[in-house]
């Protein structure tokens, strides 16, 4: 759920690639315990009414369905929605975040998953999500901070270059289409300028290992974005190296810091 909207210039993880169904894949075996542990804890129950912004593959929002039951419903949105599959109170609809309106003073919960990092107009997005909260409705945004993503143990010196090389590439790629591969330690203040109250970061680690999530993620990221890697300086050559690395059963390191955080709407006095 993530991959989104995106600006003039393109959206790094286009839903349109051939790659996006294991896109999708790898990033709800990789993030949903987080993000559905997280919503949990807002109380979400039958009769909510909840937004998913940004969908990707839809396992988000067919929890949620499950959850607000047929006396709720869940409106699954992407710019470019693909490979959802429905539930019965779950609605699907392409929907551009930055330029399409949303009810104001409608939802119950909104989430957003690696959606407003993508976008020069994030801050223009936020206040728009925080509008079409109800009083008392909750935000959950959960984003990156690559910054942090370092390499522990690498088969030699070669590895962890080429390894750090493509970590590089992709936030290179990021920030040249117009994202902020940095925000999600930003999210919090972000919320709070909005207006939002209750407001709760909470960040998460994890190891990245041959067969974990999160290193199959980037293992298919070598895939996905072959070319445009290359264009940001990698070799054809390197990419078959560091995928060699992501292999090694020796190889270990830090995911980058994921932040889930929360904020509430004030409830009207």
């Amino acid at each position: 759920m993530t991959h989104v909207q995106t600006d003039k210039r393109g959206y790094v993880f286009d839903n349109h690639s051939p790659h996006s169904g294991e896109q999708h894949r790898c990033l709800a075996e990789a993030l949903d315990p987080i993000t559905t542990e997280r919503l949990a804890a807002t109380g979400v129950t039958a009769g909510w009414h909840c937004l998913d912004v940004g969908c990707g593959g839809g396992t988000i929002s067919r929890w949620l369905a499950n959850r607000v039951g047929p006396t709720g419903s869940v409106l699954a949105t992407d710019v470019k929605p693909v490979d959802v599959v429905g539930h019965p109170n779950m609605t699907t609809a392409q929907h551009d975040i930055t330029a399409d309106p949303l009810p104001e003073n409608h939802f119950d919960l909104i989430v957003a998953r690696l959606v407003l990092q993508h976008l020069p107009e994030r801050d223009e997005v936020l206040a728009k999500l925080v509008r079409a909260l109800k009083p008392g409705g909750w935000l959950q945004i959960d984003e990156f901070d690559t910054s942090y993503e370092p390499v522990l143990l690498a088969p030699d010196e070669e590895g962890e270059r080429v390894y750090e090389k493509f970590l590089a590439a992709k936030t290179e790629l990021m920030r040249r289409n117009g994202g902020d591969p940095t925000w999600g330690r930003q999210v919090a203040r972000a919320m709070r300028a909005a207006g939002l109250v209750d407001i709760d970061p909470r960040p998460s680690i994890r190891s990245r290992h041959a067969g974990s999530a999160d290193l199959g993620l980037q293992l298919h990221h070598t895939h996905q974005l072959w070319d445009r890697l290359q264009s940001a300086g990698m070799t054809s050559d390197e990419l078959h190296a560091v995928q060699a690395v992501m292999r090694d059963p020796s190889f270990r390191a830090s995911s980058s810091v994921i932040y889930s955080v929360q904020g509430r709407k004030e409830r009207r006095r």
